[in-house]
């Protein structure tokens, strides 16, 4: 039977316990569970199979999350997400600002205490790391990273893929 609020994170590793404990901060998600093919058990996570196993757990989870760092692994997850009618969670962390006029597409995760500011646009399945700032009517484009404390500036159209590394200014 579907949980209209279950989550299942694909990828167990650094960046799948970031997205588990920022969707229990978010408060909105029942059961949290993992697909990972490199991890058998990891503390205080419940990994119940792997990738290959994604369409079997369908009925039980509504939500996805790909928590992986490879930009084409990201983008393959999340093509078997939508292929396997998941929808993809978009993770916001209660410490992050994201304004009003931002948009944010499907399976993007902003970290604690990122900012997200007016007509910024965060393409699909990017990564926005705690302390970075995505200045005003900036495009951060899809399956992108932008690392803690780096800063897109205005107008930046960053092309997808991308990944700004920690402390450094993406310029148009």
């Amino acid at each position: 039977m579907l949980s209209q609020n279950n989550l299942l994170i694909l990828g167990a590793g650094q960046y799948g316990v970031m997205a588990k404990e920022i969707a229990e901060a978010m408060g909105v998600f029942g059961r949290i569970a993992f697909l990972d093919d490199s991890f058998n058990t990891l503390d205080g996570t419940d990994i119940i199979g792997t990738t290959a196993d994604l369409p079997k757990f369908a009925e039980q989870f509504k939500f996805g999350f790909v928590a992986i760092g490879n930009p084409a692994l990201r983008r393959k997850l999340t093509e078997q997400l939508q292929q396997n009618s998941f929808t993809q969670a978009t993770l916001v962390h209660p410490t992050a600002y994201v304004s009003p006029s931002a948009q944010l597409e499907a399976g993007c995760c902003v970290e604690p205490n990122a900012t997200v500011q007016t007509g910024a646009v965060i393409k699909q399945a990017s990564f926005i790391a705690s302390g970075a700032v995505i200045r005003h009517n900036a495009t951060v484009g899809e399956f992108c990273h932008v690392d803690c404390n780096a800063v897109v500036n205005t107008l930046a159209v960053v092309p997808a893929g991308t990944h700004i590394l920690a402390q450094e200014t993406y310029r148009a």
